[in-house]
């Protein structure tokens, strides 16, 4: 058998020969071909800075200061919070490790259990989810420019006014999206530790104008019971993991550019945890403060803020701006963005699928989705976890249970190859979707069976996979490890082969 690809330190790149024969596939194009060697360069500080910029932001401030509003006392939110993160880290990084050592994007990826056509229905669920999220910052970033006009001018006389600012931010962020992920790597670098300084800032004025943390983080529990609390801790764990199961989909366009698997495991595993933990403990301090110092919760940052004189107003509004986009620009615009160029490769490019994302997060209508915190955890949050959970499930049981890390790279660009199954859909993989979507979703109709719907990701994912695992025992597209040596050329840390140094297909660097 032809060798059509090279794997040195664990990491897969087409041979010359091998990229030469795809580069007029319709499968194909700049943004979704695998990465070369020389473009696997993010170290383990890239993939912390790429999650401090997305944890430290408004959603997850919500989210903490939320779990507050619902009852819960300081320590109770930050062990549900903490415990989430932990528990959607594992998916985080098993699918990590097919990006990295392939280098293929997510919808790509998706085409291992879908088929080269029915990759679109979980690029799509990713993209819808994505866009969501993407109104939703630019919604706080919008009321954060308004409440600092409001402060300083009297913006509040213009009709509209809210909605202007809105518009106006959203219409920056669809600007620096459309510039690339290279863009976004390097916006991440300086920001991530701006954002940690003025979020340390923030706790600070908490913890002075409460009088120290005992009275700060003296609001006791409101549940009288172990019932009454695990009725709000499991849908709002279950919460807490939806929070991040849309980057455990799509985080292989990251990963695809990982140094080695140790880097993506090192950076992930300390920044995830470690600043979610922390930015949730800033957003449940500050919360907490606010019902010692103003008499209420007050949990949107924007509201917030307009108890401040106009330069706090200003400086928070910075920070705002900068936490909405370094959150939007990586982990809501990437995912829609390549699933749009899925669609249809040589017509779409990622700066048209930026632009594609900005429209349909207003289609979704984020005003609605964060206007009651109730909603925004227990309906937007769990109802997309209990889609993308099933989509994990079949991912992590297809990559590592199916074919035990083995792929053709080469085959995952052919409209006819090994991964196109029946016409171009995988039906196994639709069953298994399906299966683990209704059995969840039987909780919200039969009360009995309500334990289902409140952890509706984990089991989502745990049937899904479960049922995919047994469907594709079978399955022809599975590689042998005699198949997989065959295609494959094994190279050693010393090799410096240029022949086969890997795919050949020049990319420009501003766009990988």
């Amino acid at each position: 058998m032809t060798k059509t690809q090279v794997e040195q330190n664990g990491i897969v790149t087409l041979t010359s020969e091998a990229a030469e024969t795809l580069k007029d596939s319709h499968l194909l194009n700049e943004d979704l071909r695998p990465t070369t060697k020389e473009e696997h360069h993010w170290t383990a500080y890239n993939f912390a800075s790429l999650w401090i910029g997305m944890c430290i932001c408004i959603p997850t401030y919500t989210m903490s200061s939320g779990l507050i509003a619902l009852g819960m006392n300081w320590w109770q939110a930050i062990v549900t919070i903490i415990l989430g993160n932990l528990i959607v880290l594992i998916p985080i990084l098993l699918n990590t490790h097919a990006g990295t050592k392939f280098g293929i994007p997510y919808p790509v990826f998706a085409r291992l259990w879908f088929g080269s056509k029915g990759a679109h229905i979980p690029a799509i669920a990713r993209a819808i989810v994505a866009a969501a999220w993407f109104g939703i910052n630019c919604w706080y970033g919008g009321a954060a420019i308004d409440t600092l006009l409001v402060s300083m001018t009297g913006w509040e006389q213009v009709g509209g006014h809210l909605f202007i600012a809105f518009f106006a931010f959203w219409a920056l962020n669809v600007l620096i999206a459309y510039r690339g992920p290279e863009a976004i790597r390097k916006m991440e670098f300086w920001a991530a530790p701006v954002l940690l300084i003025l979020g340390l800032a923030l706790l600070i004025w908490a913890l002075t104008a409460a009088g120290g943390f005992g009275p700060m983080l003296s609001a006791p529990s409101k549940f009288n019971s172990v019932g009454s609390f695990l009725a709000i801790f499991f849908p709002a764990l279950t919460g807490v993991i939806a929070f991040w199961a849309t980057l455990a989909l799509n985080i292989p366009d990251f990963g695809r550019y990982a140094k080695s698997q140790k880097a993506q495991v090192v950076g992930q595993s300390i920044a995830l945890p470690g600043t979610m933990g922390l930015f949730a403990f800033i957003g449940v301090g500050v919360t907490s403060a606010t019902v010692v110092i103003f008499g209420e919760a007050i949990w949107d940052p924007a509201a917030l803020l307009s108890h401040f004189p106009p330069f706090v107003i200003f400086i928070g509004t910075i920070g705002i701006i900068l936490a909405a986009l370094t959150t939007n620009v990586a982990a809501n615009v990437v995912a829609p963005a390549r699933a749009a160029e899925n669609l249809y490769p040589k017509k779409i490019t990622f700066a048209g699928g930026a632009i594609l994302t900005g429209l349909l997060s207003l289609v979704m209508q984020p005003w609605y989705l964060v206007g009651d915190i109730a909603n925004y955890i227990f309906v937007f949050l769990n109802g997309y976890g209990a889609l993308l959970g099933p989509i994990d499930g079949i991912a992590i049981a297809d990559y590592w249970f199916v074919r035990k890390r083995r792929l053709a790279l080469s085959e995952l660009y052919k409209s006819d190859g090994r991964y196109s199954y029946a016409s171009g859909f995988n039906m196994k993989s639709i069953y298994a979707l399906l299966i683990g979507i209704v059995i969840p979703v039987l909780g919200l109709f039969i009360p009995a069976l309500s334990f289902l719907w409140q952890n509706a990701w984990t089991f989502g994912l745990i049937i899904s996979g479960c049922v995919y695992g047994y469907l594709m025992r079978q399955s022809p597209s599975m590689l042998s490890e005699e198949e997989y040596a065959s295609m494959t050329v094994m190279m050693d840390s010393a090799s410096t082969s240029k022949k086969l140094s890997g795919n050949v297909i020049k990319s420009d660097p501003e766009n990988v």
